[in-house]
């Protein structure tokens, strides 16, 4: 199993289920990678057809070999709804190193609940891959994993 970096973009859903019978839904996502979550921004009243253009990077260790994008409706007072998950198998982007956005299907109880896009990429440990150029993807510039930390005086290159 390959280690290194998984950058995910999430770029928005089409076609949700739609929770909130009464408003648009505030949809959000919770990413799983193994043991690692991440949550995206609130899209406050965007109700079926959300957009986030949002980054994450999950650290890829023995094992990983799917992402969990879960998608859920915020709610004040109450629980957040459960819309629906797209499970993404990532041996695709380990084979090619990236993938441009894609739509996923989005499921609930094994019923199709709209769609989400997803881009991945991934920059294998110890390579100074480039990561992804277009859409948002932050250019991987600068030194192999793991020597950060041997630079001179400690210094850093932002992006």
């Amino acid at each position: 199993m390959p280690q290194g970096t998984l950058e995910v973009l999430l770029v928005g859903a089409k076609g949700l289920d739609n929770t909130d019978f009464l408003c648009n839904m505030d949809p959000y996502v919770i990413l799983t990678c193994r043991t690692q979550e991440q949550k995206s921004s609130v899209a406050s009243g965007k109700g079926t057809e959300p957009e986030w253009n949002e980054n994450f990077v999950f650290t890829v260790s023995e094992g990983v070999s799917e992402l969990t994008i879960k998608i859920m409706d915020s709610d004040s007072g109450s629980a957040d709804d459960f819309v629906g998950e797209a499970i993404i198998p990532l041996e695709p982007v380990f084979m090619e190193g990236s993938i441009p956005p894609a739509v996923y299907n989005v499921v609930r109880d094994q019923e199709y609940k709209g769609e989400i896009r997803v881009g991945l990429a991934f920059t294998p440990e110890g390579s100074g891959g480039q990561g992804y150029g277009a859409g948002g993807y932050e250019q991987g510039y600068g030194a192999p994993r793991g020597y950060e930390e041997e630079t001179y005086g400690g210094w850093k290159e932002s992006s």
